[in-house]
């Protein structure tokens, strides 16, 4: 029965079009189609979405919103180390589970850019990397915070036969790897983020890079807080004048001055 009104009707609509979608692509695919499949009519499915458009937008909500409330969770920290975690992990468990609508959106990027709920996930992943770099105007820390997170859509795209566990660990296996390099990040080491081991797994532990070391003594620690205090200094140029890496100042930074 063509039940235009029923919620299931919807429901089922939604569920055959993102299947549709994700076989021959969005620009291939139409609403006659999602209505032949389904054994309804095609008025049906324009009576609960008016245009495709509409359709992929409402496939594409929960993605989104999920998005935003980890962004608005993650601004909300008052440290710094813990909202670019909460910020990394928690983007990457959004796309995980919603991994088939990401596809979707990243096979048909030339296409459907114009689309609002394209336009919509432009904007969450644009203040994600805002959040990300925090006060910081240093150019390596705004690029790398666009790195990381270009790392972690791309794998979730091209490895989702993966089981979902095992997926989530090497993805951030290889972030970490990235953070981790005093050479490349100064934005949160494995230790600082509390993850242990220097491989991405757990236990595991990464040769010692050669780079700038991570530690100072109090003296220089104490300068960088009056120089990051001043404000004439980013976090990046105090880090290049005491020969440390960016995130020993940061670390210093939020430890606050030892007690004698």
């Amino acid at each position: 029965m063509d039940d235009k009104r029923s919620p299931d009707t919807r429901a089922r609509i939604l569920e055959t079009a993102l299947d549709l979608f994700s076989e021959r692509g969005y620009q291939d695919s139409s609403m006659q189609e999602i209505a032949l499949r389904l054994e309804i009519t095609k008025a049906t499915v324009f009576y609960h979405f008016p245009s495709k458009a509409l359709l992929l937008a409402t496939l594409c909500e929960p993605l989104a919103e999920e998005l935003e409330e980890v962004v608005g969770k993650a601004a909300a920290l008052d440290d710094l180390v813990a909202t670019r975690r909460h910020l990394i992990e928690g983007m990457l468990d959004v796309y995980i589970r919603h991994r088939r609508v990401l596809r979707l959106l990243l096979q048909d990027l030339t296409l459907i850019a114009h689309e609002h709920a394209f336009a919509k996930m432009v904007k969450v992943v644009q203040r994600m990397h805002q959040v990300f770099a925090g006060p910081s105007e240093d150019v390596s820390v705004r690029v790398r915070a666009v790195q990381i997170f270009a790392m972690l859509s791309d794998p979730v795209m091209f490895f989702d036969e993966l089981p979902a566990e095992r997926l989530r660990a090497e993805i951030l296996a290889g972030v970490w790897t990235l953070l981790d390099d005093p050479y490349t990040s100064g934005l949160v080491t494995r230790e600082e983020a509390g993850l242990g081991g220097g491989d991405g797994r757990p236990g595991g532990r990464a040769p010692r890079r050669a780079g700038r070391p991570r530690v100072m003594d109090e003296a220089k620690a104490a300068r960088a807080r009056r120089m990051y205090a001043e404000g004439t200094h980013s976090v990046g140029a105090i880090a290049e004048h005491l020969g440390v890496s960016r995130a020993t100042v940061y670390r210093h930074l939020q430890d606050g001055p030892r007690s004698p």
